[in-house]
């Protein structure tokens, strides 16, 4: 693996410095979401129990059959993509564990008993095509983002190279510029008359800067995203004058969540919670959303009735340095 690779690689969550962030200061998170089944009209998500922290992500749905018989459909959970021309070159957080299929520790459960879901992958080059089969053929592994793929490339011969450089698979300064796309599924079985209870968990991708940019010249480029308002941002002043560098004692950490999946079902959801984990006390949260109280110390909860989500969750977590 190269050097540039495998900085892109870690998740940039350590603090360097207490400085202003920008561009160059961040990491990229991969946004995941939660269940996707293939159209039916007799089954309807009873109830969507989700938890966001920057460690987990938990979901709890309940699905019920509505239509007198039980009902056989196949549930996906589609992962991040991962790859395509220009991603390694910054650092992406990935939290890696040398799984090329599962680089987020997904699982799931129904009515408590695991289960054991399918795999596909699909490198798909830059002009769109699947290749997932020359690069089988070839021997490269799929998994772009681990070690040995650039190292494979380069040993082929030259024409089977060029051939890849021909089918937007290869970029002889990048290495493999293909994305990755990678979708857990499983057929799964509604019985009529009784709902079923599908878990699943996995590690969120968190992005991170080595600073806040609340109340700063880069303040503008979250304060929609993430519904930053002014009781936040005085609170992140406040503190950054009292601080002898003029700097806030926080860091911008970013989760994202895919929410519109939950709109692919018969009805809208009859009865979302949502609750967000800052982590610690001295932490502070973000993210767009109304009804929004306070649980616990740390925890955020926001309830919906017969909703339709419209646009997906982002979370802005600002990380005391205190609580690293």
């Amino acid at each position: 693996m190269t050097q540039r690779r495998l900085s892109a690689l870690l998740a940039v969550l350590t603090v360097l410095a207490a400085a202003p962030a920008s561009a160059n200061d961040t990491s990229a998170e991969l946004a995941a979401g939660g269940l996707v089944l293939t159209r039916s009209d007799s089954i309807e998500m009873r109830s969507e129990d989700l938890y966001i922290s920057e460690q987990a992500v938990r979901v709890r749905y309940v699905f019920a059959n509505t239509s007198g018989k039980d009902v056989t459909v196949r549930v996906a959970f589609p992962m991040p993509d991962i790859g395509g021309p220009g991603f390694f070159q910054s650092d992406v957080s990935i939290p890696v564990d040398d799984a090329p299929a599962n680089v987020l520790g997904f699982s799931t459960q129904v009515d408590g008993k695991p289960v054991k879901a399918q795999v596909e992958q699909k490198a798909i080059a830059t002009d769109g095509v699947d290749r997932t089969a020359w690069l089988v053929a070839n021997r490269i592994p799929l998994a772009v983002h681990l070690g040995g793929v650039d190292e494979a490339l380069r040993a082929l011969p030259q024409a089977r190279r060029d051939e890849a450089v021909r089918l937007g698979l290869y970029d002889p300064d990048e290495g493999g510029v293909w994305v990755l796309k990678t979708t857990y599924h499983w057929l799964q079985t509604f019985p009529a008359g009784r709902p079923i209870v599908v878990e699943h968990a996995y590690r969120p991708s968190v992005g991170a800067t080595v600073a806040t940019s609340v109340g700063t010249e880069y303040a503008g480029e979250i304060q929609d995203k993430y519904c930053v308002d002014k009781a936040l941002t005085d609170t992140v002043v406040r503190a950054a004058k009292a601080d002898k560098d003029g700097n806030a004692p926080w860091v911008d950490r970013w989760i994202d969540y895919v929410l519109v999946t939950g709109g692919n079902w018969k009805k809208p959801i009859g009865d979302f919670r949502l609750v967000v984990d800052k982590g610690s006390p001295k932490n502070l949260v973000s993210f767009c959303g109304s009804g929004v109280k306070k649980i616990s110390p740390t925890q955020f909860e926001m309830r919906r009735a017969n909703w339709r989500p419209e646009k997906d969750l982002s979370i802005l977590l600002l990380v005391s340095h205190d609580a690293m």
